[in-house]
Formats: C-alpha cells, sequence, structure tokens
C-alpha cells in the first residue's frame, strides 16, 4: 500500500521525524487503507482537541499511539491470548525501545494505546491518553462532533477518506480478535462479539463470583 504524504489538515502538522516516518512504514506494511486512514484521522481529531482545550502534549508521542493504536488487529501483530489493544501497546513499546526512548514515555505510549477503548479511566489521565481516546471517540461514535468545523471536516475526510467506515468498523473490529472472543471479557468489544456472532454468549462478572471455588 502506498499513500501519498501530507504535511498538515486542518491545521494539524503531520510529524515527519524519523521516528514518525518509521512508525508510518510499519503501518503501511502491515496494516491496510482502511485502518492508515482511521489512525490518520485519530491523529488528526486528537490534536484538534488538544488545541481546542489547550492542553499540553507531545505530538510526535500522540502520533506513534494513533499509528499503533489499531496495529493490534492485523496478524502481524496479534497475539493469541492478549486483547488487541495491549498488542498495539506492547508493539509500539517495543519500536520505540530500539529508538532508546525514556521509560516514562514508553510506558505513556503504552498506557494511550492499551486505554484507547476503556471508557470512564482514559479521559481522566494524561493528555496523550486522554486526547487519543477522544480522537478515536469523535471518529468511531461521532463524541465531540458538534466541536469539528464543516471545513475541518471536509478536509480531513477529503485526504483521509472514510469509505463507508459505519459499516466495515465492526467487522474489521472483529476480524482482529474472532480467535480470542474471551479477551472482549469484560470492555466494549463484547459488544462488537454480540453483533457479529449470533447467540453470542457473554462471559459474566456476576457468575464468576458465584461459581468460584470460595464456600461464601
Amino acid at each position: 500500500m502506498s499513500v501519498t504524504k501530507v504535511k498538515t489538515i486542518a491545521g494539524i502538522t503531520i510529524p515527519d521525524s524519523t521516528i514518525a516516518n518509521h512508525a508510518t512504514e510499519l503501518l503501511l506494511e502491515h496494516g491496510t487503507e482502511f485502518i492508515y486512514n482511521h489512525s490518520l484521522r485519530v491523529f488528526i481529531f486528537s490534536s484538534l482537541n488538544g488545541g481546542r482545550k489547550q492542553l499540553k502534549y507531545d505530538p510526535e508521542l500522540l502520533y506513534v499511539s494513533s499509528i499503533f493504536h489499531d496495529l493490534g488487529l492485523t496478524p502481524h501483530y496479534s497475539s493469541a491470548d492478549k486483547r488487541f489493544e495491549v498488542d498495539g501497546a506492547n508493539a509500539a513499546r517495543d519500536f520505540l525501545t530500539s529508538y532508546g526512548l525514556p521509560k516514562d514515555q514508553l510506558q505513556l505510549v503504552w498506557d494511550t494505546i492499551a486505554l484507547h477503548t476503556t471508557i470512564g479511566i482514559a479521559e481522566y489521565k494524561e493528555p496523550e491518553v486522554a486526547l487519543m481516546y477522544s480522537g478515536v471517540g469523535l471518529d468511531v461514535m461521532g463524541e465531540g462532533y458538534e466541536n469539528l468545523s464543516d471545513a475541518n471536516r471536509e478536509e480531513i475526510i477529503t485526504a483521509f477518506p472514510r469509505n463507508d467506515f459505519k459499516k466495515k468498523i465492526i467487522p474489521t473490529f472483529f476480524g482482529g480478535f474472532e480467535h480470542k472472543t474471551e479477551t472482549t471479557f469484560g470492555n466494549i468489544k463484547a459488544d462488537v462479539c454480540a453483533y457479529m456472532i449470533p447467540n453470542f454468549h457473554r462471559k459474566n462478572f456476576c457468575d464468576c463470583i458465584l461459581h468460584s471455588p470460595w464456600k461464601e
């Protein structure tokens, strides 16, 4: 897959460092055009939210997090038994470790990716984590859509088209963890399994309590 490189979209500069470019190459190699466009939109939406809220954040770390946030759905990075968010976070940490980044930055990127679907927690963490969560929420569920100007929205989706996103994103999610549906226990991706699998039986937290080996 090859794409035309853009430098600035909706007033947001796309990072052009060695780390950023290498991360993009990995996404182009192992991902799909659909995931690529989604990931770039997430970065721009996250950055716009950061500017609107006047938050200080590291654009390069936010970009790398955006690039890797769904790579755990791809065969190259998917594990047999971990949540796809953790697979993506582990891949990003390994990638950045090769560039000698300090542990606090590695942990920040790991958290940003691992928590990007964790409602009720991610939005209260560091700016990069909160912004990634907001960018994903805007692109996937339209959260904060009203804060996006018509001009910015059109520029963004022209550069990185949605291409029937609403119909394709749920099967794309499911394709990344249909071999390990148990990893969706306790998180919103169980809804994806319920949508895609007839009569899907969710693991139930109350059953875990009541059927535990404790006598009382």
